[in-house]
């Protein structure tokens, strides 16, 4: 068993006010989709939180997930990441999911998962496109926590992945699964009319 995370410390900056991820997905919010996703793969799941996030708390409150505050979210992903990471608990590795990711689904995490089972001999694991675009979820494996603990910036661990490329098993899911996120209220509208 490895653990899940999910990053959900974000700001929704681009939202005009609203939050992302409480937004209206088949009937309920979006973090709350996500975490009942995650936690149907048997894994322990884990949340990453900012310091203010009632509504977000609220959302999931029920659901067998624990929650990370991490106060180093407001530096940006970089910052979500060193600090929900280290209070994972010690493992041979574990899951990272980005929370917006709207089109996500369980078979998506479990053929990842499978992946690193069926692949141990790399360092990463992820999601992609059908054409081959990285995406998510992303497995690290836990020789690299300390090249997480040096993050910074807002570029996630773009730099880290693209590092360790070689040693990276890519997974295609489904369409646009690995990297369709909705940062815009035009953006959910236009989705909500194409899912219809």
């Amino acid at each position: 068993m490895i653990p899940i995370l999910i990053l959900a410390a974000g700001q929704s900056s681009r939202m005009g006010g609203r939050d992302k991820l409480l937004e209206d997905v088949r009937g309920e919010p979006l973090l709350r989709k996500q975490v009942r996703m995650a936690c149907a793969t048997g894994h322990p799941v884990f949340v990453a939180l900012p310091l203010v996030a009632d509504a977000r708390l609220s959302a999931i409150a029920d659901l067998n997930a624990e929650p990370l505050i991490v106060p180093e979210a407001k530096e940006g992903i970089s910052g979500t990441l060193r600090g929900a990471v280290r209070q994972l608990p010690d493992t041979t590795a574990f899951m990272v999911i980005l929370a917006d990711l709207v089109a996500l689904e369980l078979p998506d995490l479990t053929a990842v998962l499978q992946a690193r089972d069926a692949h141990p001999d790399n360092l990463i694991w992820r999601g992609a496109t059908q054409d081959g675009a990285a995406g998510h979820p992303i497995i690290f494996d836990h020789s690299l926590l300390p090249e997480i603990a040096k993050l910074r910036g807002d570029a996630g661990a773009k730099g880290l992945v693209n590092r360790f490329k070689d040693q990276t098993w890519f997974v295609k899911l489904p369409n646009d699964h690995a990297r369709l996120d909705l940062d815009t209220p035009e953006a959910w509208d236009d989705w909500r009319k194409s899912s219809q």
